[in-house]
């Protein structure tokens, strides 16, 4: 009896998505004139393939943007080497822009079509998947419910579920039964994470651990990093990665009260999404502050108070610009974005108190002193002092941090034993 409200709210969502069609394009069309669109790509949005379907099996790996896409890449190669054809699918410029880089020979990469029957339709329909993989925590209801209806296997991995989220989901009645009891497989980040997944409804859950412990340090251009920092010479330095609207103020204020305690600091900063360098760039020169923009081809100077590095896929070099780290999206309520990544780099890790996207990592980090917790510019910029001033504390919080990466490792062997049974059964498929 429960299910039969859910069947409905699911067929009442996916007719929604039918009539929303002419929204959805100009929707479509707004993105792609404010860059977070591929407009070369743009049908593959609406679930036209634009590369043939490869024989054989396909197994889709679904990463919602950068993160996830970083997250999973190393997952991907296993699965190449193992004779997979791996479709990966995600929704954001960015990340497609990182696919294009580093997915491995035997992997493809597409948008992912929005969560509209039709559209959903097509795309499966091309693709044909015998295994369906998302990362993390994205769910759509028509996706998920198609994929199911076509007897596709469904597996979500490295999987996490807040307590927010998990409230949110609880107040839905049956629905998340209806979704979540479609995955045959949850492959959790964290017990906590595990107990969620349950409780919302998948059948069978294991705790393989977080990919990002397992991920590859962050790659460079050897020769492009000893450019800046020759020209960046001996002068004190920090990185704000990442960073979200609201954010950006906070650094800067940071940055003021900083510039008498330590001359010619230089902030390196590189917002979470580069498109909005000029609006970052307006806001820094509105406060007084000489800025040097990447994207423009310009390096830092004497005369530059903040390096704004609005690129993509240069995160590897610009965490090795300095040796500390503001970890963005953590000031704001947005939720953090990855430690892991600069503490894989021997950083040192600043974050703000809104980390609920990587809760448990940063409980580990600062229990351990592997990372320092601020909660607005004041704090900020006395953190940067002390990390700076005191090269033997930043090395103590380095070497915590690192220690704590390396306990945490083995996720990727973890979820590849775990998924052995499906991908057999695809590989016969």
């Amino acid at each position: 009896m429960a299910e039969a409200p859910a069947d409905v709210a699911l067929a009442v969502y996916r007719g929604a998505g039918t009539l929303s069609r002419p929204a959805l394009h100009l929707l479509l069309d707004l993105r792609t004139r404010s860059g977070k669109e591929d407009p070369r790509r743009r049908g593959e949005r609406l679930g036209r393939a634009s590369v043939d379907r490869p024989d054989g099996a396909v197994v889709w790996v679904h990463a919602a943007s950068v993160g996830e896409t970083i997250a999973v890449l190393p997952l991907v190669g296993r699965l190449v080497e193992r004779g997979q054809t791996v479709l990966l699918t995600s929704g954001t410029v960015t990340s497609a822009a990182i696919a294009a880089e580093r997915l491995p020979a035997g992997a493809i990469h597409q948008y992912v079509p929005l969560d509209v029957a039709a559209w959903i339709g097509r795309f499966l329909d091309h693709w044909r998947p015998h295994l369906a993989i998302t990362v993390e925590s994205e769910i759509w209801p028509t996706t998920v419910a198609e994929l199911a209806r076509r007897g596709i296997p469904q597996v979500l991995v490295n999987a996490r579920m807040s307590e927010r989220s998990a409230r949110r989901w609880a107040r839905l009645g049956g629905l998340p039964r209806a979704l979540f009891g479609r995955f045959a497989l949850a492959l959790a980040q964290s017990p906590a994470d595990g107990e969620r997944y349950a409780a919302l409804g998948v059948a069978r859950v294991a705790v393989s651990g977080n990919l990002k412990f397992d991920g590859a340090p962050l790659a460079v251009d050897a020769a492009e990093l000893a450019r800046l920092e020759a020209a960046m010479g001996d002068r004190p330095r920090w990185v704000a990665a990442s960073t979200h609207p609201g954010e950006e103020e906070i650094v800067a204020e940071a940055h003021l009260r900083l510039r008498e305690r330590l001359p010619g600091l230089l902030t390196v900063l590189a917002p979470r999404h580069p498109a909005r360098g000029d609006e970052v760039r307006a806001l820094l020169t509105e406060r007084g502050l000489g800025v040097a923009m990447r994207s423009r081809g310009e390096s830092p100077d004497p005369a530059t108070d903040v390096f704004l590095t609005d690129t993509i896929g240069e995160m590897g070099l610009i965490y090795r610009l300095a040796p500390l780290a503001h970890v963005g999206g953590s000031l704001v309520p947005r939720g953090g974005q990855n430690p892991i990544e600069p503490a894989r780099l021997g950083r040192a890790v600043v974050h703000g108190p809104h980390t609920f996207n990587f809760l448990d990592v940063y409980r580990e980090l600062d229990a351990v002193g592997g990372a320092r917790p601020v909660t607005e510019a004041a704090s900020l910029a006395e953190a940067v002092a002390l990390l700076i001033d005191d090269p033997a504390a930043r090395a103590r919080q380095i070497a915590e941090a690192a220690a704590l990466v390396d306990r945490c490792t083995g996720a990727l062997d973890r979820t590849m034993i775990a998924l052995d049974e499906l991908l057999e059964t695809t590989r016969r498929g």
